[in-house]
C-alpha cells in the first residue's frame, strides 16, 4: 500500500462566540436543546466555497433534505457500533503504511460541486444527489472519504439481492451511455485487487468488482461506464462504477456510494484531469442546514496514491489551554473520515482531553457511562458554558473546532480512544462540522477553513 501524506496546510477564519462572564475566548455559551429536534423544513442555500466553479447538493443522510427520507433511523447505540467498526477496519488497512511528508504548492485550480446536508441529529453520515446515465437518472449517494469505487444498485435486483431504497433502481439498460467494462482489459486489471477480489475472477465476459465494508455491509456487480452528471450541465463522460447486482447487511434507503479516496477508481482521481484532483467538503452542524461538495479547490494535480488521508496532531487545547501531551502519543498519526462518526484518540491524548474537559464542565450532572463515556445531564440549565477544543497539527496551524456542534454529540464529549499510542487515531466528522475541509494528497495537503457552511 502507498505511503500516506502527513503534512497538514491549514485555511482558517476566526470563529464567532460568546464571553461568558469573565472567562476567556476559550469557552462558547449554548443553549441547551433536545436530542431530537421538532421536524423542519430543508434549507436550500448553502454557502459556497472561495472560487468554486461547479456544486452539488450534499444533504444529511437521515434528514428533511434528503431526498429518500428512510422511515427508520438507526439508534445513537447502533449509530456508534457502525461507526467503530468502520473505523477498526480503516485503521487496521493503514497500520502497515508508513507516513511520509513532502512540500506543498498550490496552483489555484478549483472546482465547486453544490451540496447539502440531510440527517436528523442521530443519523450521522452524509449523502450527495448526482445523475446517472443517459438521460440522467438522480441518484442519492453517501459520501465517503474512506472508499474508492463509487457504486449504486442496479437492475436486475430483486429484494433477496437488493436493500430497499426509496427510488427506483438504476436501469442501465435504458441509458445510451452505459458499458459494462470487459475482463480483458487494462481498465479491468488496475481495478485495486484486495481481499475482496475485484477484476477478472469468475471467468466471464465483464469486469466484476466486489467489496465488503468495516460495518458488514457487501456490495459486488458488473464494474462499468457511464455519463455522470455533477449539476447541470456539468458532466464526467466514461465514468467507471459499480453496477451492484448483490447487496447484503445495514444500509439505509440511499441509492449507493460515490467514493473520494485517493485510488484510481474515486471520484476524485477520475476527474483529476479537468479539477485538479483536489477537493473538498462542508458537513453542516444540523440536519435542516446545506452543506457542500467540492471538486477542483485551489490545490495541485492528484497523482495516484492510497485511500485514507492522514495528518499529525501536535497538540490539544481545552479552553484556551494546551494539554501536556508528549509528542509520542500522536506519532502513530491520524485518519481523517467522513464515513466515521466520532474521533479515536490515543489513550494518552484521549486521558488529557477527557480529564480537561470534565473539569472544565464541573458544573454539570455527568450521566452513567452509556455509549460514549463523558455525557451531560442539562435539564433545567437555561445556557450552557462550554469550552472550546483546538487541534494543533505537525508545522503549526491550529483549528477550532466549532461549538457545540464538533464538539459535543447527544450532549457527549465526541471523543473515544482509539487504543495505545503506538497506533493511529481517527478524526470523524462530528469535529469536522462547519469546516471546509480541503484535501490534495499528491500535493501532500489537507486545509480547514472555519464555518464555511
Amino acid at each position: 500500500m502507498a505511503a500516506y501524506a502527513l503534512l497538514l496546510f491549514i485555511v482558517l477564519c476566526s470563529y464567532s462566540y460568546i464571553a461568558h462572564g469573565g472567562d476567556d475566548h476559550g469557552f462558547v455559551v449554548m443553549k441547551p436543546r433536545p436530542f431530537e429536534p421538532e421536524p423542519a423544513e430543508c434549507s436550500t442555500s448553502f454557502s459556497v466555497p472561495i472560487r468554486a466553479a461547479v456544486s452539488m447538493p450534499l444533504v444529511h443522510r437521515h434528514g428533511p433534505c434528503e431526498p429518500s427520507q428512510s422511515p427508520q433511523k438507526p439508534s445513537f447505540a447502533e449509530t456508534l457500533r457502525r461507526s467503530r467498526a468502520r473505523a477498526s477496519y480503516i485503521m487496521s488497512r493503514a497500520r502497515a503504511s508508513n507516513a511520509m511528508v513532502s512540500m506543498a504548492q498550490d496552483d489555484g485550480t478549483n472546482v465547486t460541486i453544490p451540496t447539502h446536508l440531510g440527517g436528523a441529529v442521530d443519523s450521522l453520515e452524509y449523502v450527495v444527489t448526482v445523475g446517472l446515465g443517459t438521460p440522467a437518472v438522480s441518484q442519492i449517494l453517501l459520501m465517503d472519504t474512506g472508499s474508492d469505487l463509487s457504486w449504486v444498485q442496479c437492475a436486475p435486483c430483486n429484494s433477496t439481492s437488493c436493500y430497499p431504497q426509496k427510488d427506483p433502481l438504476f436501469d442501465p439498460s435504458k441509458s445510451s451511455t452505459y458499458a459494462p467494462i470487459p475482463c480483458d482489459t487494462d481498465t479491468c486489471r488496475n481495478l485495486v485487487a484486495d481481499r475482496s477480489q475485484n477484476g477478472c475472477t469468475d471467468g466471464g465476459a465483464d469486469c466484476g468488482y466486489r467489496i465488503e465494508y468495516g460495518d458488514g455491509s457487501k456490495t459486488r456487480g458488473v464494474y462499468s461506464n457511464d455519463t455522470l452528471t455533477l449539476e447541470p450541465g456539468v458532466t464526467v463522460e466514461d465514468f467507471r462504477f459499480g453496477c451492484g447486482r448483490d447487496q447484503l447487511g445495514p444500509n439505509d434507503r440511499f441509492d449507493g456510494l460515490v467514493g473520494l479516496g485517493g485510488a484510481p477508481e474515486s471520484l476524485v482521481v477520475q476527474t483529476a484531469p479537468v479539477y485538479g484532483g483536489a477537493f473538498s467538503y462542508c458537513l453542516p452542524a444540523t440536519n435542516t442546514e446545506a452543506g457542500f461538495l467540492a471538486l477542483g479547490t485551489p490545490m495541485s494535480h492528484l497523482p495516484d496514491s492510497a485511500t485514507s488521508y492522514m495528518v499529525t496532531l501536535a497538540g490539544i487545547s481545552v479552553g484556551g489551554k494546551r494539554l501536556d501531551i508528549p509528542a509520542s502519543a500522536f506519532r502513530g498519526g491520524m485518519i481523517i473520515d467522513s464515513g466515521t462518526v466520532v474521533t479515536g484518540l490515543p489513550e494518552t491524548a484521549y486521558n488529557a482531553l477527557q480529564r480537561a474537559f470534565r473539569k472544565a464542565m464541573a458544573a454539570y450532572p455527568l450521566l452513567p457511562h452509556g455509549d460514549l463515556d463523558t455525557c451531560y445531564n442539562f435539564t433545567g440549565f437555561s445556557n450552557v458554558t462550554v469550552p472550546k477544543v483546538s487541534f494543533t497539527f505537525r508545522g503549526g496551524g491550529t483549528v477550532d473546532l466549532d461549538v457545540p456542534n464538533g464538539v459535543l454529540l447527544n450532549d457527549c464529549l465526541a471523543f473515544t480512544e482509539s487504543g495505545p499510542d503506538v497506533g493511529l487515531g481517527i478524526i470523524g466528522n462530528v469535529n469536522q462540522r462547519t469546516l471546509e475541509v480541503l484535501y490534495d494528497v499528491g500535493a501532500a495537503k489537507v486545509g480547514f477553513r472555519a464555518g464555511a457552511c
